[in-house]
C-alpha cells in the first residue's frame, strides 16, 4: 500500500514487529537515545515506545537532543517518550542525564565537515569518548558508518566486518575515531557494545533513492561514478538497532547494517524514469568500485529487512508525485573522495 501522508509515514516507520517487542521485553532497565533529533532518531524513539507498549513492559524511553524544532519535542513527549533538550558537548550535560542500562548513540556530524573539521571531530570522536565513560555501566549500541571502509569492487558484494578499514576524508576518519573511543571504553570498563556500520538508510523524505528520483524528475544529470549502492528502509535499520542489544559484548561486536542487494544507480534511475515518464540523464563513467557493505552477518543474527528496494522505490515515486514533504538533505552518495 502507498504511503500518502507524513502521519502514515511515521506510523509505518515506527510500527514494531514481534521481534522488536521481544527485543525490548528482553532488556532490563530503561533506554536512552542520544542524538535523537536527527533523521532517524524520532522514529527510533517511537519504535522503542510502541515496542515496549506492545510487549506490555514498563520502560522509560528517553530521547536526548538539542531539539532545535520545538514541535518535535512536544510531539515525542505527547507519545509517551521522555525528552531532554541539551547540547551534549556542553560541560555538565552528560552528567545531568539520567542513568540508563541501555544506550543508543546516534549523535554525529557529516555534512559541513570541510571547513569545520574540528567540530566534526568533536562530535564524532571527542563526544563518544565522554559518552563511553559516562555510561560505562550500560550496554551501548553505537551507530557508525560504512564510510570507514575503502571502496569495494562492485562485483564482489561489499565489505565485510573483517575488511580492513581505510577511511577517506575527515568525516570517515572521525567516524572511525568514534568506534575507537567505544572500543577503548569497552576495554577499560568491560562495557558491552555493538557498533553498527550503516549505509544507507532510506525514508520517503531523504536518502539515496530520493536523491536519484528527484534528479530524474528535474532532468538533472546523475553522476554514475559511484555506480552501485546499498540501501535499507529506515524502519528496518532502527529495528536492528533495538535487536542489537542482545548481542552487546566486550570487545565490541561490529555489524554492517544495510540491505542484501547491490543496486545499480543506472537501473534505479531508469526505474524512476519509467515512473515519471522521463528519460534520465547521466554523467561520468561507471567506475568498478563503490561504497558497498555486506550485511549477511547482521541478517543472520537479527533477521532480514522487511521492506525491499522495489517497494521503497514505488513509495518514493508516489510520494514525489503527490508533492510529499522533503527534508532537502542530499546524501552526496557520489562523493568518492570522502569530502563532505
Amino acid at each position: 500500500m502507498p504511503i500518502d501522508t507524513e502521519e502514515e509515514l511515521e506510523e509505518r516507520l515506527s510500527r514494531p514487529a514481534e521481534a522488536d517487542a521481544a527485543a525490548i521485553a528482553g532488556l532490563d532497565g530503561d533506554l536512552i537515545i542520544l542524538g535523537a533529533g536527527g533523521k532517524m532518531g524520532p522514529s527510533l524513539a517511537r519504535l522503542a515506545r510502541r515496542a515496549a507498549d506492545q510487549a506490555a513492559v514498563k520502560k522509560r524511553i528517553v530521547a536526548v537532543a538539542r531539539f532545535s524544532n520545538p514541535k518535535l519535542l512536544s510531539q515525542l513527549s505527547s507519545e509517551g517518550i521522555e525528552t531532554i533538550a541539551c547540547n551534549l558537548l556542553e560541560p555538565g550535560a552528560l552528567s545531568a542525564l539520567p542513568d540508563a542500562r541501555n544506550v543508543i548513540f546516534m549523535a554525529a556530524r557529516k555534512f559541513g565537515t570541510t571547513g569545520s573539521e574540528y567540530l566534526t571531530w568533536a562530535m564524532n570522536t571527542y563526544l563518544p569518548g565522554l559518552v563511553a565513560e559516562r555510561f560505562r555501566d550500560a550496554r551501548i549500541v553505537a551507530f557508525s558508518t560504512g564510510n570507514v571502509y575503502p571502496l569495494q569492487p562492485v562485483k564482489e558484494g561489499g565489505a565485510r566486518e573483517s575488511t580492513a578499514v581505510d577511511p577517506q576524508g575527515e568525516y570517515a576518519q572521525s567516524a572511525l575515531g568514534r568506534e575507537r573511543m567505544f572500543e577503548y571504553g569497552s576495554a577499560k570498563w568491560g562495557t558491552p557494545v555493538v557498533i553498527l556500520r550503516l549505509n544507507y538508510a532510506i525514508d520517503l523524505r531523504y536518502g539515496v533513492l530520493v536523491d536519484i528520483a528527484t534528479a530524474v524528475l528535474h532532468r538533472k544529470p546523475i553522476d554514475l561514478s559511484m555506480a552501485a549502492v546499498n540501501v535499507i528502509w529506515q524502519g528496518d535499520a532502527n529495528a536492528m538497532a533495538l535487536r542489537s542489544f542482545a548481542h552487546c559484548q566486550s570487545p565490541p561486536l561490529i555489524l554492517n547494517i544495510t540491505g542484501p542487494e547491490t543496486l545499480s544507480v543506472r537501473s534505479i534511475a531508469e526505474q524512476f524514469g519509467r515512473c515519471f515518464a522521463v528519460e534520465p540523464l547521466f554523467s561520468s563513467e561507471e567506475m568498478p568500485t563503490a561504497l558497498l557493505s555486506n550485511a549477511t552477518k547482521a541478517h543472520q543474527l537479527m533477521g532480514s529487512p522487511a521492506v525491499a528496494p522495489c517497494e521503497m522505490m514505488d513509495w518514493i515515486a508516489n510520494w514525489i508525485k503527490r508533492g510529499g514533504v522533503m527534508l532537502n538533505k542530499p546524501t552526496h552518495f557520489q562523493a568518492r573522495d570522502g569530502k563532505f
